[in-house]
């Protein structure tokens, strides 16, 4: 996974994180609480500024869109943002409104107490005129936007409408973390990602089970006319709930959790990101769910890095079912480590129903233009739907058993649709084989490698060979 050339456009309410520590060992003489002596500080930017920062973590650039103040957090906010590469801070200064502040007091690894300085007043016109004019500013060069509504203030409807009306125009896909009950204001988003108890909220349903999950989701994603819910449950993991889809779920890696703070604004990043790539939404829920599963085992508002994502989706992925099938996540995991070392990674597809000379022809010589050769197989629905019902004739299992034993193969991989292009989105390999009997215009996928910096190689076919015939032939003996 590669995140360098997309950029996210970050709207919302941008704090000041600010975590003091120190020790406790003893009682206050004035008041029985006890006495926290300081020894370190920490400061970063919250919410919207968050977000940024996990964009830029895993490898994305941010613009960040939001509101501060002329006082010292402020002025601190604006210093931990200059300091941060890959990041536009594109926040509006309010002459009349402080920075938010959120202070947490942390002991033994542990929060003890936390003070927010906000205000409660509503944002002023001219400073939701200045946010427009931010967003019009950086919407063409961005390939995503991510909403981060806290309820503080920025997310106003007349700058909410405004934001998906030039998105729309753009054709740029808008992610929300809402805080509104009220789904309606993010008429238009692409996705929105509540949490539990917020789709509880919004949707007045309850969401124990993954059936109400998906009723509750189904409401409030139609009452937002968007494409999806991206609804976060804790450890129960995640659920996907998309118009006219599919629901999927992923469940969570049990681990130790040793702060929460900050998740959903890492899950909201990394799926934002990923779709902005060209993912679908599954791959990017994967993908966002081992993200989360990194930030919640570190102290604080943290984020994760590109390299500690894939070690999490090549950990969540456990032992195969088909030991012969990498899945997805360890698949890109694999293909990331080899292109990390300088090796160019191929990538071919096929049904290879029955192994032929026309088959370890093709393979060899796809093998011979790159270092490492991922080999993507149809999965058995996925034959029937492109060869008719008396197909495949060997499983995937099988198959896949075949194609790992062929020494020019270094993983086998399988997708479901009737074309790989998901699956090289995902993986992006450095070369793109295929045989010699396409045309280049008529290669799934040829185009977006080449855009990435690779090449297309049509392999040389060996006539007489091929699985129609030789099925043929078995059936006349």
């Amino acid at each position: 996974m590669d995140f360098s050339a997309i950029t996210v456009l970050c709207l919302g309410d941008v704090m000041l994180d600010r975590f003091l520590y120190g020790s406790m060992d003893r009682i206050s003489p004035e008041a029985p609480v006890p006495v926290l002596l300081l020894d370190s500080r920490r400061e970063m930017p919250g919410g919207a500024g968050n977000v940024a920062s996990n964009v830029i973590s895993l490898g994305g650039r941010a613009v960040l869109v939001g509101l501060s103040g002329q006082d010292e957090a402020g002025a601190s906010l604006r210093t931990t943002l200059a300091e941060k590469n890959r990041l536009v801070d594109a926040t509006v200064q309010s002459a009349t409104r402080p920075t938010i502040c959120k202070t947490r007091f942390i002991a033994a690894h542990q929060q003890v107490v936390r003070v927010d300085e906000e205000s409660h007043a509503p944002i002023a016109e001219p400073e939701q005129e200045a946010l427009c004019r931010q967003i019009d500013a950086h919407i063409g060069a961005c390939q995503a936007v991510v909403v981060s509504d806290y309820g503080k203030g920025v997310c106003t409807p007349a700058v909410l409408a405004h934001l998906f009306r030039v998105a729309r125009q753009a054709g740029v896909p808008v992610f929300v973390d809402p805080k509104s009950t009220d789904y309606t204001r993010y008429k238009g988003a692409t996705c929105i990602t509540p949490n539990a108890k917020e789709l509880a909220a919004a949707s007045g349903m309850p969401v124990d089970t993954a059936a109400h999950v998906e009723a509750a989701a189904s409401k409030v994603m139609a009452q937002a006319d968007a494409q999806a819910i991206l609804a976060t449950r804790s450890e129960k993991g995640m659920m996907l709930v998309r118009r006219g889809g599919e629901v999927l779920a992923v469940p969570a890696r049990a681990r130790e959790v040793f702060d929460v703070s900050g998740a959903g604004d890492t899950v909201i990043a990394t799926m934002a990101l990923a779709v902005g790539a060209g993912m679908s939404f599954e791959q990017g829920m994967r993908v966002a769910n081992a993200a989360a599963g990194v930030v919640v085992g570190k102290l604080g508002t943290a984020t994760a890095d590109i390299q500690e994502v894939l070690h999490e989706l090549e950990e969540q992925s456990g032992p195969d079912e088909v030991p012969h099938l990498l899945p997805l996540g360890a698949a890109c995991a694999q293909v990331a480590r080899w292109q990390a070392r300088g090796l160019r990674v191929g990538f071919t597809n096929g049904c290879f129903d029955i192994i032929h000379p026309g088959h370890i022809s093709l393979l060899a010589e796809a093998r011979s233009a790159c270092d490492r050769l991922v080999v993507a197989l149809n999965t058995d629905a996925s034959v029937r739907r492109l060869k008719g019902d008396t197909r495949p004739v060997n499983s995937l299992e099988s198959r896949a058993a075949v194609m790992a034993a062929i020494r020019y193969v270094d993983a086998v991989v399988a997708f479901d649709e009737d074309t790989p292009l998901e699956l090289i989105r995902a993986l992006m390999p450095d070369v793109l084989v295929k045989g010699a009997d396409y045309r280049p215009e008529q290669v799934v996928g040829a185009d977006i490698v080449q855009a990435a910096g690779g090449r297309l190689v049509l392999a040389n076919l060996q006539q007489g060979h091929s699985t129609t015939s030789t099925i043929g032939r078995i059936r006349n003996t």
